[in-house]
């Protein structure tokens, strides 16, 4: 489906991929609000949508935005030990700081409601201040530190 192996291999073990195309199928583009090609939109199994990508990335920045909606599938389904899983490696992987940034909030928040424990969110506002400072999502993590 993807002429990128890594992400066809991403997609084909984590996702059933279902391809619309827009003018085909325009109900799907107004139940779901896209306004813009390409758009992938990642579901949960009740097909709730819990990530949006839109436009083209490249390969990298695209597998890590694949990652991310995976692990929001995750944390919306309450195994926030496994979105904390995905959601660091998104953070040690992803070549674009803003997804990475993204990822280590989210990371915090997924460990923080796994544990009840809200050193988790402090430790991540003060991951912040090592990496990725001058991202919002550093900013939103500020109030934790």
């Amino acid at each position: 489906m993807y002429p990128e192996p890594r992400i066809d291999a991403f997609v084909s073990t984590n996702f059933v991929p279902v391809r619309l195309h827009v003018k085909k199928h325009p109900e799907a583009m107004e139940r779901f609000g896209v306004q813009w090609t390409p758009t992938i939109l990642i579901l949960d199994s009740d097909g709730k949508e819990r990530d949006r990508i839109e436009g083209f990335l490249p390969a990298d920045d695209f597998l890590a935005e694949l990652q991310l909606g995976l692990a929001h599938v995750q944390f919306a389904s309450k195994n926030f030990a496994d979105a904390e899983r995905l959601f660091r490696d998104v953070v040690e992987r992803a070549p674009n700081p803003e997804a990475a940034a993204q990822a280590m909030y989210w990371a915090g928040v997924s460990r923080y409601k796994e544990s009840n424990d809200g050193s988790a969110l402090k430790a991540t506002a003060q991951a912040f201040k090592q990496r990725y400072s001058d991202t919002t999502w550093a900013k939103k993590a500020s109030i934790w530190g």
